[in-house]
């Protein structure tokens, strides 16, 4: 297995980042009721919800301004995400949600992504407003 950092450096050469201004615009746009929509998905590992707890995957309740890979009390990260010490933001998981499995090939997490980038603005924006911590 290649070291944390290297498959870092690896994916993040793979990624489009997109710009605050993109990402802004796309969530100008946004449709949170769409989002949810495409949520449905992930909602067979997920839940947005903080009462819900943890399911097959963690819960994301709170996810931005999260470190990725440390949710207390879920306990299946695989090393990569145990070791890769990121704050989760809006940007970022635009960039990730487009192929998971590129940033995180060894991930247990089973995901196609969400190519349209319009969906993962729909999304980004029903998980900016269905994980608000409490």
């Amino acid at each position: 297995m290649m070291p944390w950092p290297i498959v870092l450096m690896l994916a993040m050469t793979l990624f489009q980042p997109v710009s605050a201004d993109e990402l802004q615009s796309r969530l100008g746009l946004a449709d949170k009721e769409d989002g949810r929509l495409v949520f449905g998905s992930c909602r067979t590992c997920h839940y947005p919800d903080a009462f819900m707890g943890h399911n097959n995957g963690p819960n994301l309740s709170g996810i931005f301004g999260k470190v990725a890979g440390k949710q207390p009390g879920f306990e299946y990260y695989s090393q990569y995400f145990r070791e890769a010490g990121f704050v989760w933001t809006p940007q970022l998981l635009f960039s990730w949600l487009e192929n998971p499995m590129v940033m995180f090939p060894d991930s247990t997490m089973m995901s196609r992504g969400v190519p349209d980038p319009q969906d993962r603005a729909d999304l980004i924006a029903y998980l900016m407003q269905a994980t608000v911590r409490d």
